[in-house]
């Protein structure tokens, strides 16, 4: 049961962020989530993970992150949604597309249950914060390019002559929200092991699903950056989490390039 909220969990990782931001409270307690800098004498390009909804109840843009932040030229985002998206649009493509949704919307649910919002998310508080600031914002792939990858997920198996009755439903909910509170916590701390864990646990259960998610994703993004490091300035890049930890991450990616990247909180 827990290893299917992990894959619900991941495909709402992998949903674009709404655009509208809830501002953050102050005294709230401290949280230190991972951001990473790539630069060579001209460019100084940071890398920040984010969780697409949060509760609100931490102070994560402070410290590091804000200063790194301030610092920036401009926002790059996964991709930029939408002001007006309304209802998520239905991807193309066949059964893949519908489940991969399906399961989405089910552990945005389980999100909710536990005040989780994305316009909470880091992606929309950083969003509202460059338009704020007057920094121009940008995406790493185009909004019906992230939609097209939706419609190539592959379908997830039936099980054989097995219906998911009501109680089912509940503990496979309560199991998904347990583990998106343990995501969220992960995250406030900084800490990339159980997103890494997950990705290696998706990566040998989903291969084709993981591929379309992340490992291409990461490469296209790392010849991007490793491109943008051609131009002066400071940009500030800000995707999922799952983006930037284990084997297939944006960093190992730039480092087959020969681009070096270190922590710096």
């Amino acid at each position: 049961m827990r290893k299917r909220a992990i894959a619900l969990a991941l495909a709402a990782a992998g949903l674009p962020a709404g655009a509208s931001a809830a501002s953050i409270p102050a005294a709230l307690p401290d949280a230190d989530p991972a951001i990473w800098v790539v630069n060579d004498h001209d460019t100084t390009i940071y890398l920040f993970g984010t969780f697409h909804a949060l509760d609100g109840r931490s102070a994560w843009f402070n410290d590091e992150v804000r200063t790194a932040f301030a610092a920036s030229d401009e926002l790059v985002l996964e991709t930029v949604v939408p002001e007006r998206l309304g209802p998520l649009p239905q991807a193309p493509g066949g059964q893949g597309a519908s489940t991969y949704l399906a399961a989405a919307r089910m552990a945005i649910s389980a999100g909710r249950a536990r005040g989780m919002r994305a316009g909470n998310g880091a992606d929309a508080v950083l969003r509202n914060a460059a338009e704020y600031w007057g920094k121009p914002v940008g995406g790493l792939e185009s909004f019906s390019a992230q939609l097209g990858m939706f419609g190539r997920m592959p379908a997830q198996p039936a099980v054989p002559g097995k219906a998911a009755g009501p109680a089912e439903v509940r503990a496979t909910m309560a199991d998904l929200s347990q583990v998106m509170g343990d995501m969220q916590s992960a995250w406030n701390r900084g800490d990339w092991r159980l997103f890494s864990a997950m990705l290696a646990d998706m990566r040998t259960t989903s291969p084709r699903s993981y591929d379309l998610m992340f490992a291409q994703r990461n490469a296209n993004w790392a010849n991007w950056i490793a491109q943008r490091l051609q131009r002066p300035g400071t940009v500030f890049v800000a995707v999922g989490t799952g983006h930037l930890v284990g084997s297939d991450s944006v960093q190992a990616k730039l480092a087959l390039r020969g681009v070096k990247s270190a922590r710096i909180n």
